[in-house]
């Protein structure tokens, strides 16, 4: 007698029984034709091994299936295309392309900063600045390590601003790339520089993209020692420079130390590089190297550069009186 509740017709699924006409196909999907007759055994108790399938029965390879061929199906064969750039070139371990878009936490045209450590920074000779101490406008070239050109730089100001506020004159920046693209902007209003007037003190704005606030630096007061605070765009300390009480050395380097907040170790350097003493005394075309770490936040790696112009107008620019600054305590 059947259990009360459950039917007792036939199941609408094969149930494999000793005798019967039906056996489930070792792998596969059946064909439209059904499953292939056969009447093999019961099997014994235990374990139930997969049969080897037969040699008229077994799939074709995969590379020889074209369509649906023998009795299982295998699936269409996919052609794997040829390797090709971006550009629409075969792959070349020679040439080395440019990522089409940047990292979208990267302003755009700072993604190569993102790959150095170190940057230098030549300013241009200007002659009739050198002849007739008629002060124009600075120009400068940003290299990598090896020499290469990344970007250039030049400053926008008036005549009159350049030659009666001397290195204390506002100014606008631009750096370009390669390609002549603005990716930097850089804004210094007029303030003073003297440790006597702690409440207005030199300040320079960061801009990437132009208009785009990435970065401030601001000078700190301090009687003795030139600093600046490193700050993000919610005027967040990040870094610390601290310069030397003497911002001179003759025949070497003035070095400006990046520290972090707490000032506790040196992780960079901001060095003004002696260039010999016919352009140091004939000019005051500097030289300088910035160094930072690699995975520093490249808005900071372009603020530190930022940092580095306005060393070089407050201690290496002349001023009026045809003389660079000393210090702050000046």
């Amino acid at each position: 007698m059947a259990s009360p509740g459950y039917p007792t017709g036939h199941s609408p699924y094969p149930v494999g029984q000793p005798g019967a006409a039906y056996q489930v196909p070792p792998y596969g999907y059946p064909v439209a034709g059904g499953y292939p007759p056969a009447d093999p055994p019961a099997p014994a108790p235990g374990f139930l091994p997969y049969p080897a399938p037969s040699p008229a029965s077994a799939p074709p390879p995969p590379a020889a299936a074209a369509g649906a061929t023998g009795a299982y199906y295998a699936g269409p064969v996919i052609n794997t295309p040829p390797t090709v750039s971006h550009r629409g070139q075969p792959d070349d371990d020679h040439i080395v392309h440019a990522p089409l878009m940047g990292p979208t936490f990267c302003p755009p045209g700072l993604e190569y900063l993102m790959q150095i450590d170190q940057v230098l920074i030549h300013q241009k000779v200007e002659v009739i600045e050198a002849l007739v101490k008629f002060e124009t406008q600075n120009k400068y070239v940003i290299k990598n390590s090896l020499g290469q050109k990344i970007y250039r730089a030049k400053e926008k100001s008036d005549c009159c601003t350049r030659n009666c506020c001397g290195s204390l004159r506002y100014f606008h920046m631009k750096l370009l790339d390669n390609s002549d693209r603005e990716v930097i902007h850089l804004v210094r209003p007029l303030k003073c520089v003297s440790c006597w007037f702690p409440c207005c003190l030199q300040e320079l704005e960061v801009q990437s993209p132009p208009g785009t606030t990435i970065g401030y630096v601001t000078q700190t007061w301090h009687p003795f020692l030139p600093k600046f605070s490193i700050q993000n765009v919610e005027r967040t300390t990040v870094l610390m420079i601290v310069g030397p009480c003497f911002a001179c050395n003759c025949c070497g380097d003035v070095a400006f130390e990046v520290k972090p907040p707490n000032e506790s170790r040196s992780i960079g350097r901001i060095s003004k590089q002696w260039s010999g003493v016919l352009k140091e005394v004939l000019t005051d075309a500097d030289n300088f190297g910035v160094q930072f770490p690699m995975n520093l936040d490249v808005k900071v790696k372009a603020t530190l550069l930022g940092a580095c112009f306005l060393i070089d107008y407050i201690f290496f620019e002349r001023g009026k009186g045809s003389h660079q600054k000393q210090g702050v305590w000046e």
